[in-house]
């Protein structure tokens, strides 16, 4: 999978770039991508003297757990110190790169937006907690679950898919426990909105809401509706809209032979030919030309 693991380290990290880099999960490599990606931080940090410069994954979710060294990381625009037992969230999207210390130890979990999508329920909030890039206390059940995951993901055995999936639920879970034990707790009439709103959205993304649907169901307005996603992910809502519909589309394209026009009547587009646009527009690349990629094949 040395396809997937340029996805997530550029291998050119170390000289200088005109603007924060951004890495997607599918379309990079030609085969589909496993279930989740797990590499210690050691090998993939030394080849770059420890330090991995700024850079962002438009469809990855990543957690880094130290075991023993550590170093800052740098998690949009903010610089935290990482010391041993420390776990690092970064969200789909957030900026962030990181400083080690020489020959630290810990690993990296790596798990596509697609894999959220089918772990989270809205209605138990844990998108909001994920949503937030920090480092927190790491605790023993955690450890033990990142081995397993890394075990799990070396051993190749019968059933291996559905044992990471579950493992890596319970993972995003763990995490998201410890996030909002630290900030303690998400409560607040705020977050309780910014559930409302993702639990409409699963509901109502492939009848192409707009912002102002949204807001008119929650009854608020457009403005706070945009303040509270904000608040939760760092994000609007018409982005939160359009990456939902993004990973719905990606979805079909990867597991159904369905032609790309259907998927654009599936997904509320009139007009096949904008909805290639909208996609290529978000990705950098054309339904087709992304589904020919998987492929191997020449768009």
């Amino acid at each position: 999978m040395e396809g997937f693991a340029i996805v997530l380290y550029y291998s050119n990290m170390r000289s200088a770039a005109p603007a924060i880099r951004i890495y997607n999960l599918f379309g990079e490599s030609g085969d589909l991508p496993d279930v989740v990606h797990c590499e210690t931080i050691a090998s993939r940090s030394v080849l770059h003297d420890w330090t991995l410069a700024v850079h962002r994954h438009a469809r990855l979710h990543q957690v880094l757990l130290i075991e023993r060294g550590g170093g800052e990381a740098t998690l949009d625009g903010r610089v935290v110190p990482l010391k041993p037992m420390q776990v690092v969230n970064v969200p789909v999207g957030h900026v962030h790169g990181f400083r080690f210390e020489p020959d630290t130890q810990g690993w990296v979990l790596t798990i596509a937006a697609e894999i959220l999508d089918e772990a989270l329920l809205a209605a138990e909030g844990l998108r909001g907690a994920l949503s937030r890039s920090a480092v927190v206390r790491g605790t023993p059940q955690i450890r033990a679950t990142m081995k397993q995951i890394f075990a799990e993901h070396a051993a190749r055995d019968f059933g291996r898919a559905h044992v990471l999936r579950a493992l890596s639920s319970a993972m995003i879970g763990l995490v998201a426990r410890a996030l909002t034990s630290e900030s303690g707790g998400n409560g607040t009439v705020e977050s309780s909105l910014f559930r409302r709103f993702e639990a409409l959205l699963e509901q109502h993304h492939l009848e192409r809401w707009s912002v102002a649907d949204y807001a008119e169901a929650l009854a608020v307005t457009p403005t706070h509706l945009n303040r509270i996603t904000r608040a939760a992910t760092g994000d609007t809502a018409s982005h939160l809209i359009l990456n939902r519909m993004i990973r719905e589309a990606r979805r079909n394209l990867v597991y159904t032979n369905l032609p790309v026009s259907t998927i654009a009547y599936t997904l509320g587009f009139e007009d096949p030919a904008y909805f290639s646009r909208v996609y290529a527009a978000a990705t950098g690349v054309s339904p087709r030309a992304f589904r020919a990629q998987l492929h191997g094949e020449e768009a």
